[in-house]
């Protein structure tokens, strides 16, 4: 318990889904990154706020890794945890909002089975994104803040993107004090 404790406070070392960076093609102020397909632990919640539906679904995922699943097995802690956007329709509507945790490699073939019925298996497929990373201690406001400029930047640069949903990343634990890291992906508009 303490170890995963520890790797969930202390994102250092922890495990990343695979992704390829596109070099040649980077924004002068984000990223652009295809992810490998992956499988990641999900929960989905409805509501008003961002944080307080990444919280419980936070410690919804965190009880699976402790060991809360089908196979009673302890699953190691991985970063970032993700947190997709669906917008609701208006400003006073509920939004969607699915929390993951990326499922180590050792489990990648064959994830342990969720005992809650909040909890699914989520398979991601290939995807791109752009990729706006900032620091500090980020709440709803800053995520908020970083999401327009990365759209303000895709503007910019003419790229096809995809509106909504959009991610928002974190890295790091709260007690995690400096050198924070935290992310909004954009998704890539698929080329047919």
């Amino acid at each position: 318990m303490l170890k995963a404790m520890g790797q969930a406070f202390f994102s250092t070392g922890l495990q990343n889904p695979k992704f390829t960076a596109d070099e040649e093609k980077k924004g002068q102020d984000y990223e652009i990154r295809t992810y490998h397909p992956t499988k990641w632990i999900s929960t989905s919640l409805s509501g008003m706020q961002l944080d307080a539906a990444n919280n419980t679904g936070f410690r919804r995922l965190f009880s699976y890794i402790q060991g809360n699943n089908q196979n009673k097995v302890k699953v190691e802690m991985t970063a970032p945890v993700t947190c997709c956007v669906e917008p609701g329709a208006g400003p006073a509507c509920e939004s969607k909002f699915t929390v993951s945790f990326y499922i180590p490699e050792e489990h990648q073939e064959n994830p342990p089975e969720p005992s809650s019925p909040e909890l699914f298996v989520e398979h991601r497929k290939e995807f791109t994104a752009y990729v706006r990373t900032y620091s500090g201690f980020s709440n709803e406001n800053m995520k908020r803040e970083e999401l327009l400029k990365l759209l303000e930047s895709l503007q910019r640069d003419g790229v096809p993107y995809v509106d909504k949903p959009y991610y928002v990343a974190g890295y790091d634990s709260p007690f995690k004090l400096t050198n924070r890291r935290n992310e909004v992906w954009v998704l890539k508009e698929a080329q047919n």
